[in-house]
C-alpha cells in the first residue's frame, strides 16, 4: 500500500539533489541553507570529491554561505533512500539514466520533479520507470524551467545569480500538482501550478531562442567574435526565423488543445518587453543586454535544446499532422555542425512510447491513465 501522502502528514521534506553540476550544487547548497535535510548524488564520484571532502557546498551570490550536507554519494540506492523529494537537476539528455537508475530503488510515496523537464520530460521519465517494471507508487514532476540561474566556481564552490520569482510546475497525474506543490512550496514558494505537463513542455521558450540564434551566428561565434547574444545575435532577419519557429510550436501545441503562448506574449509577460514583431520585442528586453554569445558550437543550446526541446515537439506534431519545416530545418542544420543524427539520439514518439497514440489518449496520459488506454 502507497505510504501517507507528505503533504497530509505535515512534515519537513527530506530531498536529494540528483546531479552536481551549476545548478545541482546551488540547490543542494540553497536548500541545506535553508534547514532542510539533503542528499546529494552525482552519478561519478569524482564531480563531487571536494563536497565530501567540505562536507557540504559553499554558496555566494545572491545566496551566500555554507549548506552541511546529509549524504554525498554516487551510490544511488544511499542517496534516494527514505527520502521525500528527488530533485533531478541533470541536462535533459540525462533524464533517461536517471529513471533507469534510480527504478529499482524508488519508494511509495516519493516525488520526483525534473528541474526542467525541457518537452516531455515527465513523460519519458515516467515511461522508463514502467519500462524497467518500477513498481513504487510515486509522482513524476516537471519545471518549465531552472529557478537558478547559476555556476560552479570552484570544487565544491557555486555562485547563485538570480532566482526566478515564478516556474510552473506539473506533474503526472495532474491532478497531483496541488499535492507536490504542498510539499515543494516548503522550500520554494515560487513554484507555481501548471495545466499539465504537456504545458510545462510546450511553454519551453528556450527552444525558440536558442538553437537558431546559435546555428543563424555559427560564423561568429567560431570566430570568437564577442557579442551580445540576444540583442546582436537576434538581428531582424534571425527573428524571422525565429517568428516561424514559434508559430510551428504552438501550432502543435494547439493541435494537443494546449493554449501556449507566443514568444512574444512571453517577453512582455517575463520582461514588460513590448513590440509590433519578435525583433522589437527583443530589442526592448533590457535584460538582455550584456548576456555574451557562447564562443563555441559545442554548447547545450545545440547538443541538449536540439535532441530534447525541438525533437519531440517536430515528431509529436508530425504524428498529429502537423507541418513543421522550420524546426525539422534547424535540427538538420545542427546535426550537420555536430557531425551527430540529433533526431536519432532525440525524444521521438517511437522512444516516449507514444506513437500512433491519439489526442484523446495523450491528454489521458497527462492525467496519469495507462498508455493506450
Amino acid at each position: 500500500m502507497p505510504k501517507e501522502a507528505l503533504a497530509d502528514r505535515g512534515k519537513t521534506p527530506v530531498f536529494c539533489v540528483l546531479g552536481a553540476g551549476h545548478g545541482g550544487l546551488a540547490m543542494a547548497g540553497h536548500l541545506a541553507l535553508m534547514g532542510f535535510t539533503v542528499n546529494l548524488f552525482n552519478r561519478t564520484e569524482e564531480r563531487i570529491w571536494a563536497v565530501q571532502q567540505r562536507g557540504g557546498i559553499e554558496l555566494d551570490g545572491e545566496i551566500e554561505g555554507f549548506g552541511k550536507l546529509n549524504v554525498i554519494t554516487h551510490k544511488i540506492e544511499e542517496a534516494i533512500k527514505d527520502v521525500d523529494v528527488l530533485m533531478v537537476v541533470v541536462p535533459a539528455s540525462g533524464h533517461r539514466f536517471m529513471a533507469e537508475t534510480c527504478a529499482p530503488f524508488l519508494e511509495d510515496g516519493q516525488i520526483v520533479v525534473l528541474n526542467p523537464g525541457r518537452t516531455l520530460g515527465a513523460i519519458e521519465f515516467k515511461q522508463v520507470l514502467k519500462e524497467k517494471g518500477c513498481a513504487a507508487d510515486v509522482i513524476v514532476s516537471e519545471a518549465q524551467t531552472l529557478i537558478y540561474a547559476s555556476r560552479v566556481t570552484n570544487p565544491g564552490q557555486a555562485k547563485i545569480f538570480r532566482i526566478k520569482n515564478s516556474v510552473p510546475l506539473a506533474s503526472i497525474p495532474s491532478y497531483k500538482i496541488p499535492e507536490v506543490l504542498k510539499v515543494v512550496r516548503k522550500a520554494y514558494p515560487q513554484f507555481a501550478p501548471g495545466t499539465n505537463v504537456f504545458r510545462t513542455s510546450f511553454d519551453n521558450i528556450g527552444a525558440v531562442f536558442h538553437p537558431a540564434i546559435t546555428l543563424l551566428n555559427a560564423g561568429w561565434i567560431e570566430d570568437k567574435h564577442d557579442f551580445e547574444f540576444y540583442v546582436q545575435g537576434a538581428s531582424a532577419s534571425v527573428c524571422r526565423v525565429l517568428e516561424a519557429l514559434d508559430a510551428e510550436r504552438v501550432a502543435v501545441a494547439a493541435a494537443l488543445g494546449i493554449n501556449s503562448i507566443t514568444a512574444r506574449e512571453w517577453l512582455y509577460r517575463a520582461y514588460d518587453a513590448t513590440g509590433r514583431n519578435l525583433h522589437e520585442a527583443m530589442m526592448a528586453n533590457v535584460g538582455y543586454r550584456g548576456l555574451a554569445a557562447p564562443n563555441t558550437l559545442n554548447v547545450r543550446y545545440l547538443t541538449e535544446d536540439v535532441p530534447m526541446s525541438l525533437v519531440p515537439m517536430a515528431s509529436l506534431g508530425e504524428m498529429l499532422g502537423v507541418a513543421v519545416p522550420t524546426i525539422r530545418s534547424i535540427i538538420h542544420l545542427a546535426s550537420i555542425i555536430h557531425g551527430s543524427d540529433f533526431w536519432a539520439e532525440g525524444r521521438t514518439v517511437e522512444k516516449l512510447g507514444i506513437a500512433g497514440m491519439s489526442v484523446k489518449a495523450l491528454r489521458f496520459l497527462g492525467l496519469g491513465e495507462e498508455v493506450g488506454q
